[in-house]
């Protein structure tokens, strides 16, 4: 007689003990396998200031208003139930990334009823419109502001010498008028030189100042999450520093760490810091610990945390614990970062 194994069968209690039996002991063993993971991984930590550029998946709906017609003014986009923050992704069955793709589209319709595919909290929305003619240029018209890109300035946290990939900024890129973070098509970072800094005061972010050469592609992005912007690093050539070993949650302490950062063209500097509190079950993005500047040379020159530092390797006893994300708006010598394993994961 043949013999056949089934891939399920009748599970008996002695079973059932045994799996739970694997189970308490893979529980008790995951602390000390993730530290043995982290004991294992190095990273470069950067501080580089760089140009950011990133192009939407779809385009983003930042608010609408009424087109001036023969019939008088309306407002389609708002009539079909489009809303602020909407992603729009294709219109019948074309899809869409760009303002012109989306301009192009409406006019070669010319007021033919269309579906809008759109993505709102994350679920797919379908709505039905009709673009108007807009009797001041005679262009037709939804009555819908969309982005579809973003640059800036920020700083490259670490470089992964094993993987070659990259995390930068702590924190995502959202768009300025709905806070939302923007869907990742494409994106790039470039080489920046820092021209300036307006330095923080109390109900007063500072900013740094700076320039980026959009010829020129120092990495390429893969993702936009809310721990940090990540991607694959195409040229190393353009920053220095050794690999150091990556801290566990629990090594973190409070107490004295340095930053590394960019804040004067090119040059990278390391400033002292003292990490105020550290918040080891913190379920806020980016604020696992508080940081202090206690570095007069950086006070001097920026009068604290300034926007564009955001990613800043922060270190501590030979180790990267993480990056600078948040200031405090009326402390400016004061702010938050995030645990670098948070960024990892995020980053794959």
């Amino acid at each position: 007689m043949n013999e056949e194994t089934k891939p399920w069968g009748p599970i008996t209690a002695t079973a059932l003990r045994m799996v739970g039996l694997v189970l308490v002991l893979a529980l008790a063993l995951w602390p000390m396998l993730v530290r043995a993971k982290a004991d294992t991984l190095t990273l470069v930590p950067v501080g580089r200031a760089v140009g950011i550029k990133l192009f939407s998946d779809g385009v983003v709906v930042v608010g609408t208003s009424e087109i001036t017609t023969q019939n008088g003014a309306v407002n389609p986009a708002k009539d079909c139930g489009l809303r602020e923050g909407d992603i729009i992704t294709h219109i019948n069955a074309t899809e869409v990334d760009t303002i012109e793709e989306v301009t192009a589209l409406l006019q070669e319709l010319e007021g033919e009823t269309m579906s809008i595919r759109a993505i709102r909290d994350d679920k797919q929305v379908q709505l039905t419109a009709q673009a108007v003619l807009c009797s001041a240029d005679g262009e037709y018209k939804l009555g819908a502001w969309i982005r579809d890109s973003m640059a800036g300035i920020g700083t490259v946290t670490f470089y992964s010498p094993q993987t070659g990939t990259f995390g930068a900024l702590g924190h995502g890129i959202n768009d300025v008028d709905t806070a939302l973070l923007m869907p990742l098509e494409s994106g790039s970072i470039l080489p920046a030189t820092v021209s300036g800094v307006e330095k923080g005061q109390s109900g007063t972010p500072g900013v740094l100042r700076g320039v980026f050469d959009a010829d020129v592609t120092l990495g390429e992005l893969d993702g936009n999450s809310a721990c940090g912007i990540y991607g694959t690093m195409t040229d190393t050539s353009w920053f220095d520093g050794q690999a150091v070993p990556v801290a566990t949650r629990d090594e973190v302490k409070a107490g004295k760490a340095t930053i590394l950062s960019n804040v004067s063209g090119t040059q990278v500097e390391e400033y002292e810091v003292e990490i105020l509190k550290v918040y080891p079950d913190s379920q806020e993005g980016g604020r696992d610990f508080l940081v202090h500047v206690t570095d007069p040379d950086l006070l001097e020159t920026t009068g604290g945390i300034v926007q564009g530092m955001s990613g800043s390797p922060i270190l501590q006893n030979g180790k990267i614990i993480g990056a600078v994300t948040h200031v405090m708006v009326d402390d400016p010598t004061s702010g938050y970062g995030i645990y670098i394993g948070d960024m990892l994961q995020a980053a794959g």
